[in-house]
């Protein structure tokens, strides 16, 4: 074992820090930020993710354009994941469990106002959707919420065993990570450009290459995008629009909005605000405008437009003209639109302009005639040029329109003490094998790296203790379909399961994983039947013999006996919610 590995777990903050890197529940990686990075560095260990570069759908990708890598890599995620949330995958916990958990190192009143589901509303957003209902959480008591664990490349990938998948599948935090891992090894992105936001409700990707581009769930976001109106950018758009950033992750380190330390690098976070606020504005012009109502349809309704047919003027509502872009490859922006009018059937249009609605036309003149003015100068002439039409709230809809030109993201104060944490080095030249090593080597001054091994799961070189802590308290949903199995019966459905763990060599699935995926190699099903056993008798004793190929597990006068591929030696013995690991 290298020594970097070697840590101190009496103290209970680092021992549940450690522990967490097993499970990464959002609300763990909102405690301990450190764990985000990790997640990402793992998937780049990962053999599954390099296999992504010998796929034919890859092929000659390192030649390609920033575009052309992104939207491969985006397609590709998007045929082999699915975003999943269900509250079923990873079950269920309670605050007041959370609450007892991280109450000695963490204020649980500044929880309270930081994080969505310990009642963090911040603006009216989170009042509108109901977010207990939004998350069908509303049929439990206001206690329950869920542990969302985020996923490493290999359980996203295992989906495919779950019932009713036929890909893999992720939450959102799951897939920012993959994205991100996915960018520098398929995309060669260099990982300095690669930024990991989190709000209280959601993950996304800011790559700093180009104009910049958003990783959203399965989808990418461009600047042309983002401001493009249609549903896509929409939901894009509702994180950064409605809710706090409490944490921006990189390969420099982090920043959250309630530590008063950050490890990311001063320079680095710099960039990446000047960079995304760039990307979050845009200059008004007759597309944008056109975008806006597309975009705030209540608006649609309030224009019309003027055009020619057979030598004559027509008049139409714009509201008719969005109606069939739905069907049409054509749309309402000025280049299209005469293309759009060809598919209109002839009696939408009118002879005579329609009463008290404002012409497209003049508009868009307005707009071209007042190119770098202020908006609140376009809107004074707006409202000069239309006075007429009284019933039209024309400052509402300008306020609405500055919202959608300009997002003002709410990221963490860059007034921090910026703490120099060691990083390893790796670029996008480097093999896989070589940044292994590279993060193995820096495990005795980097933090990151070390933290890295344990979300990895290489199991030589790391304690097992967290480990061990992780499968027996945080894994609930193997629980709930075997709690009213006899030990023996237990025993037998594991018995039946594939001797096939969903890592690979010297790396361990926790019981959730096993059940979940219906898999596991002996150790694996050993640890899941010491959980079970555990929560059916929390006094119980429960000692785990691993001697290479043979596991077994003896409870009470009982011998149950495993196979494993893993090749470890080690002895577990559980008792009395403490863990005893030679």
């Amino acid at each position: 074992m290298n020594t970097g590995t070697v840590k101190d777990f009496s103290d209970k903050k680092t021992l549940e820090k450690y522990s967490s890197a097993f499970t990464l529940s959002d609300m763990e990686v909102f405690i301990f930020p450190e764990l985000f990075y990790p997640l990402v560095l793992a998937n780049i260990m990962s053999p599954i993710l390099w296999s992504w570069r010998e796929d034919q759908w890859f092929k000659d990708i390192e030649k390609k354009s920033f575009n052309y890598k992104a939207n491969r890599i985006k397609q590709f995620i998007i045929q082999n994941y699915v975003f999943n949330l269900d509250l079923s995958t990873w079950g269920l916990t309670s605050k007041s469990n959370e609450i007892e958990r991280f109450r000695e190192f963490f204020d649980m009143d500044v929880l309270r106002q930081s994080n969505a589901l310990f009642g963090y509303e911040g603006d009216k957003y989170y009042f509108d959707i109901d977010i207990r209902k939004h998350f069908g959480l509303d049929k439990y008591n206001s206690d329950i919420i869920p542990y969302w664990k985020t996923e490493t490349i290999e359980a996203m990938t295992a989906f495919r065993y779950k019932e009713n998948f036929t890909t893999g599948g992720g939450e959102c935090v799951s897939l920012s990570a993959l994205y991100a891992a996915a960018m520098f090894v398929v995309g060669r992105i260099p990982l300095e450009k690669i930024f990991l936001i989190a709000t209280p409700l959601h993950s996304q990707n800011f790559i700093t290459e180009k104009d910049g581009l958003i990783t959203n769930n399965r989808r990418i976001v461009t600047k042309n995008m983002w401001f493009n109106g249609t549903s896509l950018s929409e939901k894009a758009r509702r994180a950064l629009e409605n809710e706090k950033v409490t944490i921006v992750s990189h390969i420099s380190g982090y920043i959250h909005t309630i530590y008063k330390d950050a490890t990311i690098d001063k320079k680095a976070y710099g960039l990446f605000t000047a960079r995304l606020r760039v990307f979050l504005i845009t200059d008004l012009t007759n597309l944008i405008f056109i975008n806006f109502l597309r975009f705030k349809s209540k608006y649609k309704s309030l224009f019309q437009y003027e055009c020619e047919c057979s030598g004559k003027k027509r008049y139409i509502s714009l509201e008719k003209m969005f109606e069939y872009e739905h069907t049409s490859k054509f749309n309402v922006s000025a280049e299209n639109r005469a293309h759009l009018i060809k598919e209109i059937e002839g009696d939408e249009f009118h002879l005579s302009p329609l009463q008290g609605k404002i012409m497209l036309n003049d508009v868009e003149e307005i707009i071209d005639n007042n190119h770098g003015r202020s908006l609140k100068e376009i809107e004074d002439q707006f409202i000069k040029f239309n006075g007429s039409i009284s019933q039209v709230n024309i400052p509402e809809m300008f306020k609405d329109l500055s919202a959608f030109i300009s997002t003002d993201p709410k990221l963490p104060d860059d007034n921090k003490n910026y703490v120099i944490s060691p990083v390893p080095q790796i670029s996008v030249n480097d093999g896989r094998e070589k940044i292994i090593h590279s993060i193995i080597n820096h495990t005795g001054v980097s933090e990151l790296s070390l933290l890295t091994l344990y979300v990895y799961r290489l199991m030589n070189k790391i304690d097992w203790l967290p480990f061990v802590k992780a499968a027996i308290e945080r894994n609930p949903v193997c629980l709930n379909d075997l709690n009213k199995k006899s030990i023996k019966e237990v025993y037998e459905i594991l018995l039946q399961l594939p001797d096939k763990s969903i890592y690979d060599h010297k790396r361990l699935a926790l019981p959730d994983e096993v059940w979940n995926f219906r898999r596991g190699d002996g150790i694996e099903k050993a640890l899941l039947m010491a959980d079970v056993i555990i929560q059916k008798e929390n006094t119980a004793t429960v000692s785990i013999n691993i001697e290479e190929k043979n596991v077994t597990l003896d409870f009470k006068a009982s011998r149950y006996r495993f196979y494993s591929v893993k090749g470890f030696r080690k002895h577990i013995q559980i008792s009395d919610n403490k863990y005893i690991i030679k």
